[in-house]
């Protein structure tokens, strides 16, 4: 995998480019030939759609960042970094961490991809907390509605 030294951080897939810019990099990859732009139009444009506040607008850059991953062995360590941070956004934690996971397997000492990896992991355990917390919730209220009417039946 080619390495490149810079990636940003998950805070700034969270600095959304407004809709003007998203438009200057979508008109880049149609003037280019829509699916037969380069690779490096596509890849601004995913990553700008990523970044994007919109969900179908995220969806729609993690699609273009797979089909980038597929189509180019060259950019795939830049995919999986790209992919893991997409789908953080998405909510999809299992897929980012299969992700993130990848790239920590080939670059075990990628200090960037160690912290998204931390902060995939954090997210999926406060999310199983979270879980824990209302599944805990809906069975103290079901044993205190039961308590209520038993008491009631025996008035």
């Amino acid at each position: 995998m080619t390495n490149i030294h810079y990636l940003p951080e998950l805070e700034d897939s969270y600095s959304a480019l407004n809709s003007d810019q998203i438009e200057i990099l979508r008109q880049q990859v149609l003037n280019e030939g829509g699916e037969i732009s380069s690779i490096q139009s596509r890849f601004n444009y995913a990553w700008g759609l990523v970044r994007s506040t919109n969900k179908e607008d995220q969806m729609l850059g993690v699609k273009l960042l797979t089909d980038i991953y597929k189509e180019s062995p060259m950019r795939r360590r830049e995919c999986l970094y790209y992919l893991t941070i997409g789908c953080y956004k998405l909510g999809e934690y299992s897929t980012a961490k299969r992700y993130v996971d990848a790239l920590v397997h080939h670059e075990p000492e990628n200090k960037q991809a160690l912290m998204l990896q931390t902060a995939v992991e954090n997210k999926i355990t406060s999310q199983g907390l979270k879980g824990i917390a209302l599944i805990s919730a809906g069975i103290a209220i079901g044993a205190t509605t039961i308590g209520l009417l038993i008491r009631g039946r025996r008035r």
